[in-house]
């Protein structure tokens, strides 16, 4: 159970990593924000919703280019974010594409 919660830990580190990233990427961010309906306002409440930081993540994973690119600005594997996704609720389901 402890080594579930570290990783949990880890995937949210990640994901709001990630939220900073984009934050610093205008166009992404205004892409991340339209595809999610969320407000710019409300990012530094929305990190405490597990959920939401598995959208952020969710977002980033829908482009090889966009995973490189964060992965790369934050000295991570692609491979890492693919984890961190799947320690988030919703991680563990199929993808089908």
């Amino acid at each position: 159970m402890a080594e579930m919660r570290a990783n949990s830990d880890w995937a949210k580190e990640i994901a709001v990593k990630a939220i900073i990233w984009l934050a610093d990427q205008p166009d992404r961010l205004g892409a991340f924000l339209g595809a999610t309906g969320a407000q710019a306002g409300d990012l530094r409440t929305a990190v405490q919703d597990p959920v939401f930081l598995a959208s952020v993540l969710d977002f980033l994973l829908m482009s090889d280019e966009g995973v490189v690119a964060f992965a790369q600005d934050s000295d991570l594997a692609p491979e890492d974010v693919l984890r961190a996704r799947a320690d988030l609720p919703g991680g563990d389901l199929p993808n089908w594409t």
